[in-house]
């Protein structure tokens, strides 16, 4: 009888499956070619967002007033920045305006968001619906809207003069109202909903409850909803120039009417850029503020 010898174990005698004999296909060559893409793009897409900033930041530098060519760096147009009566008075307009009517707006757009949070669910679509129309408008037609609106009133009272001041700061209020509602009603679905039953049961007054407990608890969207809405306001041009008059300049429309010169007043690159630079550093001063509490925060817990 014959017994059978058992061969040692050889790897070369056997066959293993290979991945590739199931369709895999090696993309690594194809992810590294798209990561690189990827970042390019990125930065291709930074770069066109701040192309414009970047080509008046170098503008303002230019000791020529032609915007086709680099004479020499200057910081002439700096010190000259507000050596023209007319830019000055529009600037003085613009933050006036927008200041105005963003403090106005947030306390109606709070107030607002606050009384649509209460609403019935039905009751609440519908009003959120018809915030949201003057955010799909474009500006041309808020614009001439509020121009024949304006116009019907000054020839139903017979006011002489209306455009002006009053007018575009209706204007605005009117079109950044919704951002304040839109930035206040998330933070109202974040809060208890029982808070401020609580603070009635313990004998709060509705208004003090309101100051004291409601508005504390949404201050995040507020002051959110506040710089958007001023930014969307100091910005402003088609709303703008469609409801002044009397003379009643913004930076914006300022612009707009010396496009046609030759050149464009120096100054106006300066000033552009000079608040562009101390938005950057608001921002960059917020957010390490931001950060600060929120160690402290942490720390104390």
């Amino acid at each position: 009888m014959e017994t059978s010898v058992k061969k040692p174990y050889n790897p070369a005698d056997y066959e293993y499956a290979r991945v590739e004999d199931y369709g895999y296909r090696q993309y690594k060559p194809l992810k590294i070619l798209w990561k690189i893409l990827s970042k390019a793009l990125l930065v291709f897409a930074i770069f066109m967002l701040y192309f414009s900033v970047i080509l008046i930041a170098v503008q303002s530098f230019n000791s020529s007033d032609s915007t086709t060519e680099f004479a020499s760096f200057t910081f002439a147009n700096y010190a000259n920045m507000f050596g023209k009566s007319s830019l000055n008075q529009s600037i003085l307009n613009t933050f006036k305006t927008s200041i105005i009517a963003t403090l106005i707006a947030t306390v109606l757009g709070t107030l607002i968001a606050i009384g649509i949070y209460f609403l019935p669910k039905k009751a609440k679509s519908t009003i959120s619906l018809l915030n949201n129309i003057p955010l799909l408008n474009a500006d041309i037609v808020t614009g001439v809207s509020l121009m024949i609106i304006f116009g019907f009133v000054k020839q139903l009272f017979g006011i002489t003069y209306l455009f002006g001041f009053w007018t575009i700061l209706i204007a605005h209020i009117y079109f950044i109202l919704p951002y304040i509602i839109l930035s206040v009603l998330p933070k109202m679905k974040e809060i208890d909903p029982n808070m401020l039953e609580a603070s009635l049961d313990l004998g709060v007054k509705p208004f003090k409850s309101l100051i004291k407990v409601l508005i504390p608890a949404v201050k995040g969207g507020i002051f959110a909803g506040m710089i958007l809405a001023f930014t969307i306001s100091f910005e402003d041009f088609v709303v703008g120039y469609f409801t002044t008059g009397n003379g009643y300049n913004t930076l914006s429309i300022w612009i707009y009417s010396s496009i046609g010169r030759k050149s464009l007043f120096p100054g106006v690159y300066a000033f552009s850029t000079a608040l562009t630079i101390l938005m950057i550093i608001a921002v960059i001063l917020y957010s390490v503020l931001m950060k600060g509490r929120g160690s402290r925060a942490k720390k104390s817990n």
